[in-house]
């Protein structure tokens, strides 16, 4: 058993986590659960545990009404219960991740899993992994508001139950972590990584014992694919995210025209799903999560006109509910988007062109990846979330295709992702792309003043003052003080002399013990001891015998060690040939 404290701090939160995740794994159980009574009952009167199919509900006005009560009792929830249960759930998520020190209301734990299991089990075209990694994550977060633990370490806490939401709604633990990677801890530290891996195992395990082990999307296998029909489904990942790009910004459009009604916001919920009710009557299968459309697109059991007005319908009553700011997920009905559009090309393309050797449920597949890339960025996300859903091993190198050429048409059309379009309007900066701290890669020895400039501390103030009053002196801002052997007795400042005894010796104007640090440590570590000690310079020892100073590091210092970054992204920004072929193709 290690001493480091550091060590057993990561067992103590990698324990927590595995308890958050298999709560978690129980609570997703439990709402997916809910889910199935609330439909069963509100559509056809029975009790039963069973997954719904829409498809077999009884017609009439019960499928108009059932959706506008839900969304009633969802207003009322949010109104006099907390508004915080309104949205998709990860967004809000990555705000209070971002502004909150990952703490999130114990109260969501009941009311964001309660209102989502009435949106969508009273007909909502949502998901339910949005409420339910928005649930894991209350979870994880309420268990570090009790243990008092750091902000980081709630933060790791939040991320270990989201994920562990995820994974055990579709049984895909590395797809899982990838999304807390991707999309949560904004950083990628073994430290953080493992607690939030294990318990995204621990709410597999929990999936697997409850709800059993077969995969959420199964799919005939997969053969290898041939170049021609690997091009091609990276050419329709590539429109894929294109459509991605206008849904996202669809969605948001009619968030828009819903702030713009004269009503108070409760009331929003029964415009869009009185939207959802009429289309109902007209398709019952876009009611409800829609994991049926997917089985079948995958599957390629749907004529390509049945698709085009399903995921037609689908996404009209799907943007027009979830704009209204009623609780429900994103990510299932954009995999029936994509799902469901990849089929419909891989149907044509496997008719008309039958020689790049298509099929049509792989152009399924890289559809549903794709379209999850697109409007996420979350890139290896979607490519191990469809393997793990549908264990197809051959259908990596199509997905790895797709979703990469999706995430970068979504890259180069769209500023903000579906998850974080809100966030960016209210003046968030969320950040998409994590690299080594600068700072850590450089030595100190390479950034600090060396010979350095020592006073006696015998030495008067006055005289001290004086020399810094000529012109020779009016540079310096800081020296050591050491005694008559060069051990170093402190730092003195400008600011440290100002209104002194100027027969006051330098010794005696020291109020602190150095502060120092060693030339082979990096500049990350000496600006840690700035901010902690609150200073602004740093005396640098000879490694030897520490108590001789042989460098100065400032503040000034650490801005100047990134001249080199800055000068090399400037380089790469002067390359005008291709600055001109950009610019003629996208017009920027």
């Amino acid at each position: 058993m290690t001493d480091d404290p550091s060590q057993r701090r990561l067992l103590l939160i990698t324990g927590l986590a595995i308890g958050v995740g298999l709560a978690a794994g129980g609570t997703a159980a439990f709402l997916i659960a809910m889910i199935n009574l609330i439909t069963h009952l509100a559509f056809d009167g029975a009790v039963s545990l069973a997954p719904a199919n829409p498809e077999v509900f009884v017609g009439g006005i019960r499928i108009l009404l059932v959706p506008v009560a839900g969304a009633l009792f969802i207003g009322i929830l949010a109104r006099w219960g907390s508004e915080a249960i309104r949205g998709h759930g990860i967004p809000e998520v990555i705000d209070r991740i971002l502004h909150a020190d990952s703490r999130i209301p114990a109260k969501l734990t009941v009311l964001k899993p309660l209102s989502a299991a009435i949106a969508i089990g009273t007909g909502g075209p949502f998901g339910a992994e949005g409420p339910i990694i928005a649930t894991g994550g209350a979870i994880g977060s309420l268990l570090g508001q009790v243990m008092h633990v750091t902000a980081d370490e709630r933060k790791v806490l939040l991320a270990a139950g989201a994920a562990a939401g995820m994974a055990a709604t579709f049984g895909t633990p590395v797809a899982a972590v990838l999304l807390a990677v991707e999309l949560l801890l904004f950083e990628y530290r073994a430290r953080s990584i493992m607690p939030v891996a294990l318990a995204a195992c621990a709410a597999t395990a929990v999936r697997l014992v409850l709800l059993g082990t077969a995969p959420v999307f199964p799919m005939p296998n997969v053969t290898e694919p041939t170049g021609a029909a690997l091009v091609c489904y990276a050419l329709l990942g590539g429109v894929v995210g294109f459509i991605a790009v206008g849904i996202s910004r669809a969605l948001y459009r009619v968030e828009d025209l819903y702030e713009r009604l004269p009503i108070h916001w409760m009331w929003w919920p029964l415009i869009g799903a009185t939207v959802v009710g009429l289309l109902g009557l007209l398709e019952p299968r876009i009611l409800g999560i829609g994991i049926y459309n997917i089985l079948d697109a995958l599957a390629g059991r749907l004529a390509i006109g049945t698709l085009l007005v399903l995921i037609t319908l689908k996404f009209i009553a799907w943007v027009g509910y979830l704009g209204s700011g009623t609780s429900g997920g994103t990510l299932a009905p954009l995999f029936t988007f994509g799902s469901g559009l990849g089929a419909i090309a891989g149907a044509l393309l496997a008719a008309h062109f039958p020689g790049l050797g298509i099929s049509p449920p792989v152009a399924a597949l890289v559809g549903m990846a794709a379209m999850f890339a697109g409007a996420s960025r979350a890139l290896l996300t979607s490519v191990v979330f469809a393997f793990e859903t549908t264990r197809q091993p051959l259908g990596l190198l199509p997905l790895l295709a797709g979703c990469t050429s999706a995430a970068l048409i979504s890259r180069i059309f769209n500023r903000h992702t579906i998850m974080t379009e809100k966030l960016a309007r209210r003046g968030v900066v969320v950040p998409d792309e994590y690299a080594t701290d600068y700072l850590s890669l450089v030595h100190v020895e390479q950034a600090m003043s060396s010979p350095v400039v020592t006073v006696d501390g015998e030495r008067l103030a006055g005289e001290l003052l004086a020399t810094l009053d000529s012109v020779d002196g009016s540079h310096h801002q800081g020296f050591p003080v050491v005694d008559a052997t060069g051990e170093l007795l402190g730092l003195l400042t400008r600011r440290d002399l100002v209104g002194v005894t100027p027969n006051a010796t330098l010794r005696s104007l020291v109020r602190r013990a150095p502060v120092t640090a060693l030339p082979s440590q990096s500049l990350r570590d000496a600006a840690d001891i700035m901010v902690r000690e609150g200073i602004g310079r740093l005396a640098i020892v000879d490694p030897a015998a520490t108590d001789r100073v042989i460098g100065i590091v400032t503040r000034s210092d650490l801005l100047q060690a990134h001249a080199p970054r800055i000068q090399a992204a400037e380089q790469r920004e002067t390359t005008m040939p291709l600055d001109h072929l950009t610019r003629s193709i996208f017009g920027r």
